[in-house]
């Protein structure tokens, strides 16, 4: 057995090979058990020692329910006495692991001689037995931290000890490891001996810098652990922790490594304590050191990586590349997510004005790197106050002399377009001519500067709508030039993809070139050029951008398409490829419906695939975490090949964790949306592929990548909403059960998230997703008993900043600044939320009037217009659907809404103020309006944004022709008027012209006189058209 070891361990790979064969028939005899034992105690070579115990490890993950009990305690005393025997690292290690597998298997009470050997060795005088013990406590620990629950008191008090010996640094990296792992576990009754721990683990930190920064960033695993607890151990140490934190990321004289990692540790301690950074006064200093590591300059004669003609396409757009002034920026992001815009301005944009107005290019980048993440942090605050003189600044940013400057401006361009919308789109005329005067000023050959205009141009101009009209000439012009002529593959590429967004905004406008698109999307799409693939996986995805541009004129190519998508799969193997095919199946069902039928078998086979699979999942080895020693561990390759004929029965201790690369998680992402949007499309044809997709996607839920989780969540609703059409189109029995047991799971699911979710962007997809549901579903949603205050408890929890998601700071936190700390997104969805569910429930509703009616009048006083507008629409419905319990709060409600329509400026909550009077009016127990509210609703008519509200305002009209058609007459000049204006206006639902005709023709013949004299107040020929209208009604 020795002699197969040691062939395995030379470097010729056919010995190897032929060790490897020899090894594994040896490995089927019992007896080999104890000749691994023997030689992991005995060999003389380390290395053989070392490879022996890694493969009585797995030999054990099988076996060890087959051993006797005489074997399992001769195999536990070896290994102990092994371990105190030992000297080389990487040895005790194998050892340390091989223990834990046999912890694992047995626990600490039957097997107490570990727990005595813990005990002795971790007081020991003698450092390197000490240092043993350490080891060994920190790999049993993490393999089951819940066993040692009971000794925690114990433990911690071990830890202050060690933790104190600055002089060794392989017990303060063993001491913080088991730390990082006892800290999610640590309860109420730890806190006082764990916040003890706090100042020995910066000095701890502080000693192993200079040593070894790699073990100093793994260390500070155990900070972030500690963060992150439940109970609240850092915050008595907070300044000292960010003390600590800001001296390693400002100096200079470190590895860029350990910085970014004290800067990631900062951007977590916002993340969670933002409340208690405010109450300790802690932001300036946390501003003040991050400015410099933001503004700094690089070496000289060089650039940073952003702004080097690298062929990296990630580092073309901004903020790519592990360097501390990357993860500076980020801090300032993080701290725009997590505190109030206000308070958080009121300290940065004297810095920031400072930065931009220096005459270092350097300084005058990160102002503008820092307005391009506050633009997603505060994006409210900024839309509502600040857009024009920040915009004017990322404006003059473009034509800055240096080019440094002038990158950082269109990467904050970019986002502000991504970040501002829709406000920042009324700046198109100052933004757009500079935009084409800078792509115009890069020459074709410098894609990396012609990458970061069409960045900041494609956000701009996707959500233009209409307002691209006027520059489409010169936009194709730009975009049609490089693939008409001889240009780079990537300069292609980002014509083809910047085509894509000027077809979203343009739609039907861009008819004219349609032909010459598709042409060159053709061209890309057949080729068979290697260096062109990525220009045919971009044409793929403006190709299904086109298809929801300009609609029909793209019908004669869906087959087609569909076939080609298919056939690329089927050829290239490549995420990117599969999500844009997606994507294009996506936008292609919305033109072909059921027509896409006979593809669905292929597509969601592929689909499922793409759901199901474990690509570019890359298992992280904890195998080299010894201190000092064993960098060189020579148990890689030809070890995972030893024991291919057993299955283990659980998971590989040296497995600390999982990455997975982006393009998978980015092409789950997409299969779920375009999965999500075919099942609606489709209707009945997507049903026999509904349970295997529903399933594979609920899985997803859990999946650690927060998009994922996202686009699952938003798919899961338009499964229900799939469903709901089909069920409405051809109704069955089993059609409609599938509804109501996916209603059943998704929603609960969605409660979960709302409560559980500690990730706020998936929160407020939930809740926009949940919207969608009630509008699709209606009171099938809230049928099951409870559902309705479930529902009406969670979206409670969101405005009062009870959930996961926002109650980061508990302690710190007063109801007042909870209230202010909800963000204007947050607010806007749970109240939108809340009117849905008062809507689809419909007269059910009046049980929670006086728990609803509180939480809809305090938000109509709100800043933001978009709140207002949905806490308007949700006391409009409730009117309508409350009965008794809402009639009683009437007048209160007039004497709100009255007065506000009078001084209201946002036309879409003037809207919803009519909608709400127009539902209060028919509500009224007396069925008779009163002629001062109708008169004020009919004044502020026609509705200028929100024009669903049509529907109503056609309910009102026909309401007053049928209960009360004489209280019109005093009102017939502002219905004549109304009338006049809407008449021709195709965007009005035709049942609310038809109401208002009755009620005019009733005017004219009942109520002559009075309909001439109003008559007589239009304009001539406003007034012969209605009498000609009139005479064919």
């Amino acid at each position: 057995m020795e002699q197969i070891l040691r062939e395995l361990l030379l470097p010729d790979t056919e010995r190897i090979r032929r060790a490897t064969k020899q090894l594994q028939i040896a490995l089927r005899d019992p007896a080999a058990l104890p000749v691994l034992c023997n030689l992991l105690a005995s060999a003389a070579d380390p290395q053989i020692r070392q490879l022996a115990a890694v493969l009585t490890r797995r030999c054990l993950n099988t076996r060890w329910r087959r051993l006797v009990a005489e074997p399992r305690e001769s195999l536990k005393s070896v290994v102990l006495t092994s371990l105190q025997r030992e000297s080389e690292h990487s040895v005790r290690l194998s050892l340390a692991q091989l223990t834990a597998t046999i912890f694992r298997k047995e626990g600490l009470e039957a097997w107490p001689q570990l727990m005595q050997l813990l005990q002795h060795s971790t007081h020991s005088p003698y450092v390197p037995e000490r240092e043993m013990g350490l080891l060994l406590l920190s790999v049993v620990v993490t393999s089951q931290p819940e066993a040692f629950r009971p000794h925690h008191r114990e433990l911690l008090h071990l830890l202050n000890e060690t933790l104190g010996a600055v002089g060794n640094p392989g017990l303060l990296f063993y001491s913080l490891r088991t730390l990082t792992t006892m800290a999610t576990y640590l309860g109420t009754d730890d806190v006082p001996l764990a916040r003890m721990l706090v100042p020995k683990l910066i000095v701890a930190v502080q000693t192993l810098i200079p040593i070894d920064e790699a073990k100093a960033c793994e260390s500070l695993e155990a900070l972030d652990e500690l963060l992150e607890s439940e109970v609240p151990i850092i915050t008595p140490h907070l300044s000292e922790v960010l003390t600590f934190c800001l001296a390693v990321a400002g100096n200079t004289a470190l590895g860029d490594a350990v910085r970014v990692r004290i800067l990631c540790c900062l951007t977590f301690l916002v993340k969670v304590k933002s409340k208690a950074l405010l109450k300790n006064r802690l932001l300036p200093l946390l501003l003040h050191a991050l400015f410099p590591i933001m503004a700094a300059e690089p070496p000289l004669g060089q650039l940073d990586p952003e702004d080097q003609d690298s062929e990296d396409e990630e580092l073309e757009i901004g903020l790519v590349g592990e360097t501390p002034k990357h993860f500076a920026v980020q801090v300032v992001d993080m701290l725009a997510l997590h505190l109030p815009p206000e308070k958080l301005c009121l300290q940065l944009m004297p810095m920031l004005e400072e930065a931009l107005q220096s005459k270092s290019p350097y300084q005058r980048k990160a102002g503008l790197l820092v307005l391009a993440v506050l633009s997603d942090g505060a994006g409210d605050h900024i839309r509502q106050r600040l857009l024009p003189p920040l915009l004017q600044i990322v404006c003059k940013g473009l034509e800055d002399p240096s080019q440094v400057v002038r990158n950082a401006a269109l990467f904050a361009l970019g986002q502000f377009s991504e970040n501002l919308q829709p406000h920042i789109s009324s700046y198109s005329g100052q933004v757009m001519p500079l935009l084409l005067a800078y792509l115009k000023s890069v020459p074709l050959g410098h894609v990396h500067h012609l990458a970061k205009a069409c960045y900041a141009l494609e956000n701009f101009v996707e959500n233009l709508g209409p307002k691209v009209q006027p520059y489409l000439p010169e936009l194709m012009d730009c975009m049609l030039h490089p693939l008409r002529n001889p240009s780079s593959p990537r300069a292609k590429e980002l014509a083809v993809s910047a085509l894509g967004a000027i077809a979203t905004a343009a739609q039907a406008s861009l008819l004219p070139y349609f032909p010459t698109i598709v042409e060159h999307l053709q061209e890309f799409l057949l080729t068979g050029h290697e260096d062109l693939q990525p220009v045919q996986i971009q044409s793929l995805e403006t190709l299904g951008v086109l298809a929801r541009a300009v609609g029909e004129p793209m019908r004669p190519l869906a087959e087609e398409c569909c076939q080609l998508g298919l056939g690329l799969c089927d050829q290239v193997d490549d995420p990117d490829l599969r999500r844009c095919t997606y994507s294009l199946f996506a936008a292609l069902s919305g033109l072909m419906g059921e027509g896409l039928a006979p593809y669905l078998p292929q597509i969601t086979t592929l689909m499922l695939l793409s759901l199901r699979s474990t690509d570019g999942i890359v298992p992280q080895y904890d195998g080299s975490s010894s201190f000092l020693l064993f960098d060189d561990e020579s148990d890689g390759e030809e070890e995972e090949e030893l024991m291919d004929e057993d299955v283990e029965e659980e998971e590989d201790s040296e497995i600390s964790g999982y990455s997975v690369e982006n393009a998978y998680f980015d092409e789950k992402e997409d299969t779920c949306a375009a999965l999500g949007e075919i099942s609606v499309n489709t209707s009945v044809a997507f049903l026999p592929y509904m349970e295997s997709v529903f399933e594979e996607v609920f899985k997803l839920l859990e999946c650690p990548h927060l998009n994922v989780r996202k686009a699952a969540h938003e798919a899961l609703g338009q499964f229900c909403c799939a469903l709901h059409k089909a069920c409405q189109s051809c109704s069955s029995e089993p059609t409609s059960a599938a509804l109501q047991a996916v209603l059943a799971r998704v929603v609960s699911s969605y409660t979960q998230a709302i409560s559980g979710e500690r990730e706020r962007q998936v929160v407020m997809s939930v809740l926009e997703a949940l919207t969608h549901v009630l509008r699709s579903c209606g009171t099938l949603v809230l049928q099951p008993p409870g559902r309705l205050a479930e529902l009406c408890s969670v979206l409670k929890a969101v405005l009062q900043r009870k959930t996961a998601c926002q109650d980061t700071d508990e302690e710190e936190e007063e109801k007042e600044d909870q209230k202010q700390g909800c963000t204007v997104a947050e607010k806007s969805f749970a109240v939108g939320t809340l009117a849905e569910s008062i809507q689809g429930l419909g007269a059910a509703s009046a049980q929670f009037v006086s728990r609803l009616l509180p939480v809809l009048l305090s938000t109509t006083r709100e800043a933001d217009p978009e709140v207002r507008s949905n806490a308007i629409f949700g006391l409009g419905v409730l009117a309508e659907h409350g009965g008794h319990p809402a009639q009683a709060h009437f007048p209160k409600l007039l004497g709100l809404l009255l007065p506000l329509l009078a001084r209201e400026r946002h036309d879409r909550v003037r809207d919803n103020i009519c909608g709400a009077l127009a539902r209060l009016l028919m509500a009224s127990p007396t069925r008779k309006p009163e002629p001062q509210v109708l008169a004020a609703l009919l004044h502020a008519l026609p509705l200028k944004e929100d024009l669903e509200e049509w529907v109503t305002i056609g309910h009102l009209f026909s309401f007053l022709y049928h209960s009360s058609p004489n209280q019109v007459v005093d009102v017939a000049p502002e219905l004549l008027r109304i009338c006049s204006l809407v008449l021709a206006d195709v965007k009005i639902p035709a049942e609310a012209k038809s109401a208002l005709l009755l009620l005019l023709t009733f005017l004219a013949e009942q109520h002559a006189d009075s309909f001439q004299t109003a008559l007589g107040s239009l304009p001539g020929n406003k007034a012969q058209e209605l009498q000609t209208i009139l005479s064919f009604t």
